[in-house]
């Protein structure tokens, strides 16, 4: 399949070093860095990227210059995090609904294509089934989500763990990223909805081997989140190919390209014009409805 466009990336990160990466926007964006990111994009034809945020103004500069590069770049400006919950490191938090509701403006009024919000924890890579923390309220994902819809964007949500991916799906998120440790209640509820699931698998993939985890958990938790894949697939779900481009150990050059083979791989080759097929029509779907005023829709 040629890839055209990776629905799950971070300008702002090197996939190497978060924090110095993170430094050299302190001052002021660095435009260069955002420059060899689309160059890189640009030479292997891709031209459609989602973003995920941060809390510098990155993304909100590489919206701008994206067109010099012939690239499609959808951004939320920022991540909306509840404060005291992870997000921090990708956005700006609130403490009550009237502060979120602003922050959903500022999105707007800073030409924010859609609104990404963290309803989760991060998975926690030396243990099986374990997250940062629990997450956020099922009443909290269900009031960001139709707040959001309200204004009219789409929503793309930080998800891992099965209470979190739940709620977020009975609320008609539009994207739900990562979705680690799903179970068939949920995957369910993913083939009845319009969500499109994408599960970044590079991330817990290319750090077997680096020696920064245990191989034989990383393998295990990997192993999981493609078994899902597999029934999601058989279940008619929508699946995008995201790779979480800029994390630790998914740097830009090749990303989209690793996190295709590792979808190939979770599905078995039988299944791989299929998962084409899948990837394709998921595409498609968020660039029709990860614009403004989509309403999601």
């Amino acid at each position: 399949m040629k890839i055209t466009g990776d629905l799950h990336i971070h300008v702002i990160m090197d996939g190497v070093n978060y924090r110095r990466a993170v430094e050299l926007h302190r001052n002021k964006v660095d435009i260069s860095v955002i420059q060899r990111c689309f160059s890189s994009y640009q030479k292997r034809s891709i031209g459609f990227l989602r973003d995920g945020g941060d809390a510098r103004n990155v993304s909100y500069t590489a919206k701008k210059i994206a067109p010099e590069y012939g690239i499609d770049y959808r951004t939320p400006i920022f991540a909306i995090h509840k404060n005291g919950h992870y997000g921090g490191i990708v956005g700006r938090g609130f403490d009550t609904m009237e502060e979120y509701r602003e922050l959903v403006h500022q999105v707007i009024e800073l030409g924010g294509d859609f609104i990404k919000i963290m309803v989760s924890g991060l998975m926690e890579f030396d243990q099986v089934g374990v997250l940062s923390e629990d997450g956020l309220e099922e009443s909290e994902i269900r009031e960001m989500i139709q707040i959001a819809h309200e204004e009219g964007m789409a929503v793309m949500a930080h998800t891992n763990g099965v209470c979190n991916a739940k709620a977020a799906l009975l609320a008609g998120v539009d994207s739900l990223e990562h979705g680690a440790y799903m179970d068939e209640e949920c995957l369910q509820l993913l083939a009845g909805s319009d969500t499109i699931w994408v599960p970044t698998l590079a991330p817990t993939s290319n750090m077997i081997g680096k020696g920064r985890f245990d191989d034989t958990v990383l393998h295990k938790i990997a192993a999981g989140q493609a078994a899902n894949i597999r029934r999601a697939l058989a279940l008619g779900c929508r699946i995008g190919l995201g790779s979480d481009a800029g994390a630790w150990a998914v740097p830009h050059m090749f990303a989209p390209e690793s996190e295709y083979r590792l979808l190939v791989e979770a599905v078995g080759t039988k299944q791989q014009e299929q998962l084409d097929c899948v990837l394709k029509n998921s595409e498609l779907d968020v660039r029709k409805r990860f614009r403004r005023n989509s309403g999601g829709k």
